[in-house]
């Protein structure tokens, strides 16, 4: 088979990481995300099955993709993720698997994730307030949540990173305490601005509010001194001072990090999607089903990049993305 040096975008930017939807589907209806009432998911035929997502995988590590984040929707609804993840884990060129949840079902699964190669979490979590998360979450459960992260600690899986979107008149009075949760149990935070994607995320667009306001919020009461944190994502992070808090601050809004994007995102159909915020896609599941090769498949993958953008549009044309974050996989 051909070797190649990697994956390179039209605009010279090596593609190394893939976020993986495993289902579009959730246990939780976030405002910002999924309206309540949706029920327009993809049926369970038209998902990759388990083989096909090794297939595609398999295809984008002999490509140059060394990392892969397992995604949804929630992964944890789809069955049997810890096999899946065990599969992933052994393939060549794979060095880093990590998890996106809201950890609803995560204490009864942090050791079988564990144990199958998955070593880094990101969590959702934008309040430490029971009501405002239920409110937020469209009736999610904080105790579930908290106590999954904490399983998660304890059977060793580190860095632990909390997701929490920043939302004006929603949890910008919770910034300093999130800070003090992260520092007390050793987790990494990351704070994320909100974005147009779907009506949902154009909806909530009301309630954005810049990172770099955050940033200026946060020096205030802690020191923040610049900071590195090894990884595949676009967060540009600080530390606190005395501390081993890392904050990271993800400004796809206010300070947009396109030109070192270095990650396409695959939908649990199969759609590898080549910009978060463009409609640009191609289909993968249509040629797995006609029976495509190995060396087939690196070539389609090879022209899906082709069509990657320069950029994202988010400001320019926030009607652009119609479908919702949990169809594209965090």
């Amino acid at each position: 088979m051909t070797e190649h040096t990697g994956l390179i975008d039209p605009f010279g930017r090596k593609i190394e990481y893939v976020r993986l939807s495993v289902t579009d589907r959730c246990n939780l209806r976030c405002f910002y995300c999924l309206p309540k009432q949706f029920k327009k998911f993809e049926e369970p035929e038209q998902w990759l099955s388990f083989e096909e997502i090794e297939r595609v995988m398999g295809a984008f590590a002999r490509l140059g993709v060394s990392r892969v984040r397992v995604t949804g929707g929630e992964p944890l609804v789809r069955k049997n993720l810890p096999y899946l993840a065990s599969c992933l884990s052994k393939i060549p060129g794979i060095e880093d698997l990590s998890l996106s949840t809201n950890a609803v079902h995560l204490a009864k699964h942090a050791r079988e994730l564990w144990q199958a190669g998955v070593t880094r979490l990101n969590v959702s979590l934008d309040s430490l307030k029971p009501q405002r998360f239920k409110d937020i979450t469209g009736g999610g459960n904080l105790s579930k949540v908290l106590d999954g992260i904490m399983q998660a600690r304890k059977v060793g899986f580190a860095p632990i990173k909390i997701n929490m979107v920043a939302m004006k008149d929603v949890n910008d009075d919770e910034f300093d305490g999130m800070v003090e949760f992260c520092i007390e149990n050793g987790f990494t935070l990351r704070l994320i601005e909100t974005m147009p994607v779907g009506d949902t995320g154009r909806s909530a667009i009301r309630h954005y509010l810049s990172l770099q306001q955050v940033q200026q919020q946060l020096a205030k009461r802690f020191n923040l001194v610049p900071s590195i944190m090894s990884g595949g994502g676009p967060a540009r992070y600080m530390r606190v001072a005395n501390s081993d808090l890392r904050i990271g601050f993800i400004t796809p809004m206010s300070q947009h990090f396109c030109d070192t994007c270095n990650r396409v995102r695959l939908g649990v159909d199969g759609m590898l999607y080549l910009c978060l915020g463009q409609d640009h896609k191609y289909d993968l599941r249509h040629f797995l089903r006609q029976g495509v090769s190995d060396s087939e498949l690196d070539a389609h993958v090879i022209k899906a990049l082709s069509y990657k953008p320069q950029r994202h549009e988010f400001n320019e044309k926030p009607q652009q993305v119609i479908r919702f974050m949990s169809m594209t996989g965090g």
